[in-house]
């Protein structure tokens, strides 16, 4: 091996080298605020479930599947 070689196998490929596609997509900011609110629900939805009434807990975790859904739709439309 030359030293050319191994100075280029030393180098730590950066994060645009791994993913490019990431600043082409116009909806990321979109799409994780969908996450957020996607999460969000269903913490908040479990607890419901589990320490108030199963069917509303049910209802806000669907609700919240939604949010997760148009996010997916957002993600196969790049």
């Amino acid at each position: 091996m030359t030293e050319e070689n191994t100075e280029q196998l030393a180098k730590k490929p950066t994060r645009e080298h791994l993913r490019p596609e990431r600043e082409k997509d116009p909806y990321m900011k979109l799409r994780q605020w969908l996450n957020i609110i996607f999460m969000v629900g269903a913490v908040v939805g479990m607890a419901v479930y589990f320490l108030v009434n199963n069917t509303t807990g049910t209802y806000i975790i669907l609700a919240s599947m939604i949010f997760k859904i148009v996010e997916c739709v957002l993600r196969f439309l790049k």
